[in-house]
């Protein structure tokens, strides 16, 4: 009967997927449309989106961290150029529309599961986005059309909010029984566990607590306990493995193959990686890529090695050979048709924990959770255990609690959250201060990029209430 039901799920899915959503404030009502659509089909589309969401932010901020370039010259994603993200804002807001939806169904019926995840979801993408764009049209947003120009809340408003969001998911899935459970064939994050949904709950709320470390409300005694009601084992991970047709990353390495370039490795990730900048080589870049074949690169004859592409620099090969560099390959463990998407780990909660016993000044704590986060992260990539071993025993890496710094933190943590949105909040949290990052080449700014444009989408329909913004403009955890 399982075997069925996630059959029939993986259907719905699919359907969901095809015939797309509600559009955030689309005055274009279909009249046959039903207003109470299956509530198991909602938790289907929220759980599989919100991975999404966090796949099409990653797809973008990406080439801020420079984990990935372009291999054009002066290519716009790569430089900090106006950028229309109209197609992001959608899905985000298609999936908070569904999550205000199923919590509205689930309070009506005193369904309790759909109701803890539906606020767990919201927080989740309400929170990325208000970290891309800052203030967001939320508290008016979903009152159809009553109202088609919400107001637009104030960034840190949103941010409580997402607390407050998660404190109450919290304890509805804490009180959560079996009677109560939903649909375990529609969750595609965490299969219908309610415990799990809590510890997804606690892991966000650290993350969060541990983003406004740049402000006067940070207390890493707060982070630490939401961290120790979190994820224990990286089987509590916040990911989803089934998709309408391919883990999305896949398709990128796809387009590589096909020559429709796109995804190709920076070389800030890769020099980071493969011992050019922290003189130790990481046994994670395997899994990440394969070497590139020896040839002419930047002007110079190299052999066969990993190497990365300068971010606003473009191709550094000879011409119509890619192999001289390195990108996303469709059999490795990040970009494989059925790869982990995901949205939360435990590696990423390890180094939260390292971070926040650091500022607490329990070194010992923080030098066991930075080890801890590193060994996650590798046992997650499917590293060798002696690989392992032999990593985080090197003496760059093994420093001991005394010589422990923020920077070794979150150099480990760069890795770890490779094409995780997250990976540029943290940039702009410690002001892009990782050792020998610099402006990408060409970059039609004089400072690091703070924050993305508002979409088209948002400044034709509510134009009036569309804050004045610039790349440039710190948000508010980031003073």
């Amino acid at each position: 009967m399982k075997k069925y039901s996630i059959i029939i799920s993986s259907l719905l899915l699919i359907l969901i997927l095809t015939a797309g959503c509600k559009k955030y404030l689309d005055v274009n009502i279909n009249p046959n449309a039903t207003s109470n659509p299956p509530i198991a089909g909602l938790l289907a589309n929220v759980t599989s989106l919100t991975a999404n969401n966090s796949f099409d932010i990653a797809d973008w901020v990406s080439y801020y961290t420079q984990y990935l370039a372009s291999p054009s010259e002066a290519s716009s994603g790569d430089t900090y150029d106006q950028r229309d993200p109209s197609g992001t804002w959608g899905d985000i807001y298609n999936v908070l529309t569904d999550c205000y939806d199923m919590r509205k169904f689930a309070e009506e019926k005193g369904w309790k599961a759909y109701a803890g995840a539906a606020d767990i979801l919201t927080a989740i993408n309400l929170s990325m986005a208000s970290n891309v764009w800052g203030d967001l049209p939320y508290s008016e947003a979903f009152i159809g059309v009553q109202n088609l120009t919400p107001k637009y809340d104030n960034q840190k408003a949103i941010y409580d909010t997402c607390l407050q969001l998660l404190d109450r998911g919290i304890a509805i899935m804490q009180t959560v029984t079996k009677d109560d459970a939903f649909d375990a064939s529609s969750d595609f994050i965490h299969h219908g566990n309610a415990k799990a949904w809590v510890k997804t709950g606690f892991a966000v709320k650290a993350r969060l607590l541990n983003q406004v470390s740049k402000t006067a409300e940070y207390n890493a005694t707060d982070v630490l306990a939401a961290v120790d009601s979190a994820y224990t084992s990286n089987n509590d991970d916040a990911q989803v493995t089934q998709f309408a047709i391919n883990n999305p990353w896949n398709a990128v390495a796809i387009s590589n193959a096909n020559l429709v370039l796109d995804g190709w490795l920076g070389a800030y990730f890769v020099n980071a990686t493969n011992g050019a900048i922290y003189g130790v080589f990481d046994p994670r870049l395997p899994q990440i890529t394969d070497e590139a074949i020896s040839g002419l690169y930047a002007g110079v004859t190299v052999p066969a090695g990993y190497r990365g592409t300068p971010n606003g620099a473009g191709f550094q090969g000879k011409a119509n050979t890619i192999d001289v560099q390195c990108y996303l390959d469709p059999d490795k463990w990040y970009s494989s048709p059925n790869s982990p998407l995901q949205i939360i780990t435990n590696s990423e909660v390890r180094f939260i924990e390292a971070e926040a016993a650091f500022r607490a000044d329990d070194k010992q704590r923080a030098y066991d959770a930075y080890i801890a986060g590193i060994t996650a992260s590798m046992n997650k990539l499917n590293v060798p255990a002696d690989s392992i071993i032999k990593y985080i025993t090197n003496p760059v890496v093994a420093v001991g609690k005394d010589a422990l710094t923020l920077q070794l933190i979150m150099k480990e943590k760069y890795v770890a959250t490779f094409l995780l949105p997250v990976a540029w909040v943290d940039m702009r949290r410690f002001d892009y201060n990782y050792k020998d990052f610099a402006l990408p080449a060409n970059a039609t700014l004089n400072t690091f990029i703070r924050r993305g444009d508002y979409p088209s989408s948002a400044t034709a329909r509510n134009g009036k209430n569309v804050p004045a913004w610039s790349r440039t403009d710190h948000l508010w955890w980031d003073q």
